[in-house]
């Protein structure tokens, strides 16, 4: 998981910001783009793709995120939470790649209590600009009860929308401090039907809440794990896994031959082959559980 030690790391290396951030996102997605806040819809790609800023009540306040999906037809919905930098063009490319592929794909703001919209242009940007400081502050309301409860308000206002397919499941899929997200939401949203963490930090932990004892039997589980994550923590894994094994849940538990925030196209730690090959887990993991 990520800590002030690896940021200070990357805030003193001496890869620039455009290497690591922006040229990083070009190679592995798309050059970076900021975005003006707007509930208008617009083309993500000739008109295949709609997408826009979208916002609505939920338990802390007003929570709001980056919605696309596939124009002119109902898809199935994913809720995505992005790392500890949050809301940004890394996530949006991420998103649109996925609409691409046919779900309707709503990237939340977690931090939303606090501030609105997207905060650090790239994980640069984070890096070398207190994102640390303030993200302790914000993520320090993010426990279990919180997230379900965003998750249970974001797809109910997402199942409104025509873009969505309330006839499908749903998925979600989390990075870093994301990854325990998606099993707490899919203990929540009886509709959620499969769950990707990746290299996310603290799926196994003291008490009731702690994910690993939250899963479903009829849920499907993707989590695959940075080989310096599992160095930290081995015996994570293998309680995961046990876990899923008493619930009867499908769970895929693996660990990448990759650092953690490697699946990223702006973290310094982003590893294209071992991303491409998680990739392509997560679409087999929603083809057969959505």
């Amino acid at each position: 998981m990520c800590d002030e030690r690896q940021l200070a790391r990357w805030a003193r290396s001496t890869v620039s910001r455009r290497a690591f951030g922006g040229g990083a996102l070009a190679t592995g997605v798309a050059a970076c783009t900021p975005m003006e806040l707007s509930e208008e819809p617009a083309a993500a790609d000739a008109g295949a793709l709609t997408e826009r800023m979208v916002s609505f009540a939920a338990p802390g306040g007003t929570m709001d995120g980056f919605f696309v999906h596939p124009a002119d037809t109902a898809s199935p919905l994913v809720l995505f939470w992005p790392d500890i930098a949050g809301l940004r063009e890394a996530k949006r490319q991420m998103a649109r790649r996925l609409a691409g592929e046919g779900y309707a794909v709503f990237v939340a703001n977690p931090y939303y209590r606090d501030v609105a919209g997207q905060q650090f242009e790239d994980f640069a940007d984070f890096a070398g600009n207190g994102g640390w400081d303030k993200a302790r502050q914000w993520r320090s309301a993010l426990d279990a009860d919180a997230i379900q409860g965003d998750a249970r308000a974001a797809t109910a206002w997402l199942d409104t929308q025509d873009a969505v397919d309330t006839a499908r499941g749903i998925g979600t899929q989390g990075y870093c401090m994301g990854g325990p997200f998606t099993v707490w939401s899919t203990a929540a949203v009886e509709r959620m039907r499969a769950a990707a963490s990746f290299h996310g930090g603290g799926l196994v932990r003291d008490g009731d809440k702690s994910p690993h004892r939250m899963l479903r039997g009829d849920a499907h589980y993707l989590i695959a794990i940075a080989q310096d994550d599992d160095a930290k923590d081995p015996a994570a894994k293998t309680a995961f896994s046990a876990a899923a094994n008493e619930a009867g849940a499908a769970a895929e538990v693996e660990v990448y031959a990759a650092d953690h925030g490697w699946c990223v196209p702006d973290s310094p730690a982003y590893d294209r082959a071992e991303a491409e090959r998680a990739w392509s887990r997560l679409l087999a993991t929603y083809a057969r559980a959505l």
